[in-house]
């Protein structure tokens, strides 16, 4: 049999994890503050895009569109080139314009210059940088940013990724701290209904919690970077149509090709015309692509397939790819989301649900009333630990080492593990839980030599 803790032990952890909660509520709830807040204002800027690029977005409701070359050419003479787009998402349907988008050596990484087209009038109704595989307008882009990194670039992704990496913590290590408390909490009353409130709260927001930061720290640097090569030693990778071309004639079909670098070189050149966008098009429906929404990807040299994906993340998910040959059009390679791994489905599903765009307008106020309950939750908790450290007697901001100290030796083994594998699985929570517990030692030491001297 497993050998119970002994109740000592228990409330020793209890001590422990209470304490960590206070320190993680104190120090990184300020960063998840920002996070809820600026994800709020993320989840509730579509209707505002919408209102504010209507003409751009929007254009004839009535009449034959025309076809894609005549569209590029129009947006040609108007950036006075000749350079065809690196990618096109035709019109979904009447009233919509056609995105043409190109690249520009003064844009950023994902950024590109979107020209948008009334397919009916052939008439320019914007001109602006779209950004991402979602082509999210200015607006929300600046939003999506600040959100991601404080429109810091990279430094700043630390940030998003310290409040990830520590939410999932906080929140079940509240659900414990309740549930080990649940009967002595009920009889809280007056200003100590506050920290009741907080328990509660937190408990009915867990899920919502546990899920913002599972899917958050897909996105991030580090994190994301195990969370990437873990599902790809699982065969979890999320597939996509390979556009390499090779040589049929001497080497079987291989759909990891581009991966593997086994592919043979095509030697012909590949000279692009307007209306090749159209032949891929039609190439596309023919094979299958039913999505309004779709964007048409050129070869950008002569060993490279057109690329042609749906991208329609809406509920039911329209995410199919096919590769085409440059010249005849035909189907070298394609992927089929009905037949993606589960965890391929889940992460896609996930991604698109973090960023309100799976279930539309009711995806995007449930998880805006989940954050605007954790601006809650953090506004009640900082109360709370207000209220407890003004009543504290003695020392006001009590540490994690006496606890700690007075653990048995198998429990401070069994808590050190846990923390060395999340350190190594979350790098930035292990970078700043060594920032906390070195802190905490000082500060132990510090409050130890003190009460030396004073005895």
């Amino acid at each position: 049999m497993t050998k119970r803790p002994s109740v000592r032990t228990s409330k020793l952890l209890f001590t422990l994890l209470s304490r960590l909660h206070l320190y993680i509520a104190l120090f990184v709830g300020p960063f998840i503050l920002i996070a809820a807040l600026s994800g709020i204002a993320y989840l509730l800027s579509p209707p505002l895009e919408e209102w504010l690029y209507h003409d751009t977005l929007y254009g004839v409701s009535q009449g034959e569109a025309q076809p894609l070359a005549a569209q590029i050419d129009t947006a040609q003479r108007y950036l006075d080139q000749s350079t065809l787009p690196n990618a096109v998402r035709p019109a979904p349907q009447l009233g919509d314009t056609t995105r043409l988008m190109f690249n520009a050596p003064d844009l950023g990484p994902s950024e590109h210059r979107a020209i948008f087209v009334d397919p009916i009038s052939l008439v320019v109704t914007g001109d602006t940088t779209v950004y991402g595989t979602s082509g999210i307008l200015p607006l929300r882009t600046a939003i999506d940013h600040f959100h991601r990194q404080l429109l810091m670039g990279d430094v700043g992704r630390l940030y998003s990724e310290l409040a990830a990496s520590w939410l999932w913590l906080a929140a079940l290590g509240g659900i414990l701290l309740w549930a080990w408390q649940r009967r002595s909490l009920k009889m809280l009353s007056g200003r100590q209904s506050t920290r009741r409130r907080h328990a509660t709260l937190g408990v009915i927001l867990s899920l919502g919690l546990l899920f913002f930061s599972a899917t958050g720290l897909t996105w991030s640097q580090w994190a994301g970077g195990n969370i990437g090569e873990l599902r790809n030693a699982w065969g979890w990778s999320t597939p996509s149509a390979s556009t390499a071309l090779i040589d049929t004639d001497s080497q079987p079909h291989d759909e990891h090709a581009e991966h593997h670098g086994h592919s043979a070189p095509v030697t012909t050149s590949v000279q692009l015309l307007p209306e090749d966008f159209d032949r891929a098009l039609n190439a596309a429906r023919a094979a299958g692509l039913k999505a309004h929404r779709i964007q048409l990807s050129p070869p950008t040299n002569e060993n490279q397939a057109w690329r042609v994906a749906e991208i329609d993340r809406r509920w039911p998910t329209q995410v199919d790819q096919i590769a085409l040959h440059p010249h005849s059009m035909a189907v070298t390679d394609q992927t089929d989301f009905s037949t993606f791994p589960l965890a391929a489905k889940l992460t896609r599903w996930g991604v698109d649900l973090h960023m309100g765009v799976l279930f539309g307008i009711a995806n995007q106020l449930v998880l805006a009333l989940i954050a605007a309950g954790l601006v809650a939750l953090i506004a009640l908790g900082y109360v709370t630990a207000w209220r407890r450290l003004r009543a504290a007697s003695g020392q006001r901001f009590p540490t994690i080492a006496e606890p700690w100290l007075m653990l048995p030796l198998t429990a401070k083994l069994s808590v050190s593990v846990i923390a060395i594998a999340l350190g190594l699985a979350l790098p930035v929570l292990g970078v700043s839980l060594a920032v906390f517990i070195v802190i905490d030692a000082l500060r132990w030491c510090i409050a130890t030599k003190r009460h030396a001297r004073n005895r």
